[in-house]
């Protein structure tokens, strides 16, 4: 996963969403299952007429029936395919893609750009709605349905414990050689005209489950089940509590992904692959 492609290649970044209630999550799995990076590696392979895969590497790798509206990818191209097909590689994708997947744009990357390491931050809104009748039938498959009437005030008092840099183990799946030390940018919710409750969820990035499991705190505070202070206790823990759901995939979308300035890709790119720890604990294997 280098800083910048080979020689003779060249680097392309990709704008893209999906629906990803059919999806297996967005990295290529074991055969017969059905996943975004395989779709669209396979229309790639197929429109450039190449017996060849060529790997994208992805922003943020959703998990089974996450749904992306600004998710970014790259991939890296030979020099004389890229020339060939620019011009009009996203209608040729358009025709070859199922409709639960859409490319927007595909251009050249700067330099030093990673479409993983040299993002600076990832937004996810997830929705739920406790209204008593239940979920709109034309959103069910984005909008949870939460059986408790729920106090956003209440739910946004507890999320203020969770901001900044911590240990999310409490909250996270953990994975070996990984770290789950992340900063949480923003945690809020906000009931709009319809009653559906966003809460937006921004991070430098985030670990295995973590976005679902913070939701499934917070509902239990809005829902009366647990105190404002309870998710902060939890985090403090730094184990997985077992009272902490991890809340469905349908009513998480990744929204959009943050960049820093071209001139800044190349030095975000190294300085997120190092090895992340807490003032005053050992230094924890992974990079993000």
């Amino acid at each position: 996963m280098s800083d910048e492609a080979a020689a003779g290649f060249v680097r392309v970044r990709f704008d893209l969403s999906y629906d990803g209630k059919d999806f297996s999550g967005w990295a290529k799995q074991r055969q017969g299952q059905r996943t975004v990076q395989g779709e669209i590696e396979d229309a790639l392979r197929t429109v450039t007429r190449s017996a060849e895969t060529f790997e994208l590497t992805v922003a943020g790798r959703t998990d089974s029936g996450v749904h992306a509206r600004g998710q970014v990818a790259h991939v890296d191209l030979p020099e004389e395919l890229w020339a060939e097909h620019r011009e009009k590689l996203l209608r040729r994708l358009a025709g070859r893609l199922p409709h639960d997947v859409r490319i927007w744009r595909a251009e050249e990357a700067p330099a030093g750009f990673n479409a993983r390491f040299s993002a600076i931050w990832r937004r996810y809104a997830y929705r739920v709605t406790d209204h008593p009748g239940g979920v709109d039938p034309l959103l069910r498959g984005h909008v949870l349905w939460h059986d408790w009437e729920l106090d956003v005030d209440a739910m946004n008092a507890a999320a203020e414990a969770l901001l900044g840099e911590h240990d999310f183990a409490a909250y996270c799946k953990k994975r070996e050689g990984a770290t789950t030390i992340r900063t949480l940018q923003q945690l809020s919710l906000v009931r709009g005209d319809d009653g559906i409750i966003t809460a937006t969820v921004r991070a430098d990035a985030f670990c295995h489950n973590m976005v679902r499991s913070l939701i499934g705190a917070l509902l239990f505070v809005g829902d009366g089940h647990r105190d404002s202070d309870w998710p902060g206790k939890v985090l403090a823990a730094r184990v997985r509590d077992s009272a902490v759901h991890v809340v469905r995939p349908h009513g998480l979308t990744l929204e959009e992904v943050g960049y820093p300035a071209d001139e800044l890709l190349a030095a975000r790119n190294r300085a997120a692959r190092n090895k992340r720890s807490l003032p005053g604990s050992l230094p924890e294997a992974g990079c993000c």
